[in-house]
């Protein structure tokens, strides 16, 4: 099939790489001119693991293009995708301004019947608001236009693994005659057995931010255990072993540590939050959820405090910039949340990251980032694990005893084990764990 994907960010490019890997035609449309010329020299803007890869095979095999203009891919398109920002606005909602401009000028591009797919995370009711803009736009053609959501549900540093092997597939469509080209492009999947969800647009557009909203939810309130672990003098990660042999709960998303992190999480439980309030439902639960993650972070902070005493003249490592590992994305990373409050005590902060150093410099500049991680544990007074790098999890910990000044670690990801950190002498505070001194 002929596809246009309007934005080349992490939910586009690889939309557009997956899709071509397949067999259909693509074209990635971006108002960046710099990232377009990289991509079009097989270059991914960020990174991903496979990414380029796969980016570069759609390329070898001309089903992958890339432009700058939507005349470029959208004219005879017969699947267009909106993959663009939706930040959120200082009252939490999202701004779907990009939502609104890419869709206007799509249509005033096309040039045949096709279907409009929203494949950002958008609020229930956005399909509506398309739609009003497609008749506003071309009253000639709209008719023959129809309005899909299919949200994404992509994780960053599995996303090309996402979107090759989904867990399932969620289409949401107001008719039969919408849901005919989404399961054409789809076929691939759908042949290998993936679970294809029909529903109607409201409902696919609410699921996404509950899913969000849910899994955000599991995070913080295995933190919230973590912190009544700790004053009981319990172990986290049994309890959470216990909760998640339930089938009913499951172990995914209860590791305690520094909340969660990224542009997506924050950003769709506040714009869910929001969506049921306008729709006059006070979801209360959304809000506390929020609080908790916060009060990750500063509990990790006060860990350092407890370590150290005063914190001015005090060097600390922080392992870890990006939110997650596997990616460089530092938006809203709790790891930068940690260092900004650690300077802010007066203490002199030493990054490292695998790949998100640079990123972080430029988001904090009196954070000094280093090029490895002896670099920064090299007379360190205390070492945070921010993110769970596996470089981190496979480090000397005997090297790095005799590399710090004190052999304080505070882990914010419980990577290590409290039993071989008292054996080898450190003075080792883990998340939701009893204190090793």
């Amino acid at each position: 099939m002929r596809v246009c994907v309007v934005g080349t960010g992490h939910v586009g490019l690889v939309t557009c790489a997956s899709l071509a890997a397949v067999g259909h035609e693509v074209v990635g449309v971006d108002s960046d001119e710099a990232k377009i010329e990289q991509l079009k020299s097989g270059d991914s803007p960020f990174f991903e693991p496979g990414l380029p890869e796969l980016v570069e095979e759609g390329l070898r095999s001309q089903r992958l293009r890339f432009s700058t203009q939507i005349a470029d891919g959208a004219p005879e398109a017969e699947i267009v995708f909106i993959c663009v920002g939706t930040p959120p606005r200082e009252s939490g909602e999202a701004n779907l301004v990009a939502v609104e401009n890419a869709t206007r000028e799509v249509m005033q591009h096309l040039s045949r019947a096709a279907v409009i797919v929203e494949k950002s995370t958008v609020p229930a009711g956005t399909s509506e608001r398309i739609r009003r803009t497609l008749q506003r736009e071309r009253p000639d053609l709209a008719p023959q236009v129809d309005v899909v959501s299919n949200p994404e549900f992509l994780r960053e540093g599995k996303a090309v693994e996402d979107a090759t092997n989904p867990d399932r597939i969620l289409i949401g469509a107001d008719g039969e005659r919408a849901f005919v080209p989404m399961r054409e492009l789809y076929k691939p999947w759908i042949d290998r057995g993936v679970p294809v969800f029909e529903t109607n647009i409201a409902t696919a557009e609410l699921a996404k931010h509950a899913c969000n909203a849910f899994l955000s939810t599991k995070i913080s309130f295995v933190n919230a255990l973590a912190r009544l672990c700790e004053r009981a003098g319990a172990d986290v990660v049994a309890v959470a072993d216990v909760m998640g042999a339930d089938d009913r709960i499951g172990r995914q998303f209860l590791n305690a540590g520094l909340g969660y992190g990224g542009y997506c999480f924050p950003k769709d439980l506040l714009a869910f939050e929001r969506l049921a309030s306008r729709l006059g439902y006070e979801f209360g639960l959304l809000r506390e959820v929020a609080t908790i993650n916060d009060d990750a972070v500063r509990a990790a902070v006060e860990k350092v405090k407890d370590a150290l005493w005063n914190m001015e003249d005090k060097r600390i490592a922080v392992l870890g910039l990006a939110f997650k590992p596997d990616t460089d994305d530092i938006r809203l990373s709790p790891s930068l949340a940690l260092a900004r409050q650690l300077l802010d005590e007066g203490a002199h902060v030493v990054g490292y990251d695998p790949v998100a150093g640079l990123e972080a410099k430029g988001e904090i500049p009196d954070l000094e980032v280093v090029n490895t991680m002896w670099e920064a544990c090299e007379g360190a007074h205390c070492v945070v694990i921010a993110t769970d790098w596996q470089e981190f999890k496979d480090a000397d910990l005997e090297r790095l005893r005799s590399t710090m000044a004190y052999p304080v670690v505070v882990d914010g990801r419980n990577i290590y084990e409290p039993a071989e950190m008292n054996r080898l002498g450190f003075t080792y505070y883990p998340t939701g764990r009893p204190v090793v001194s």
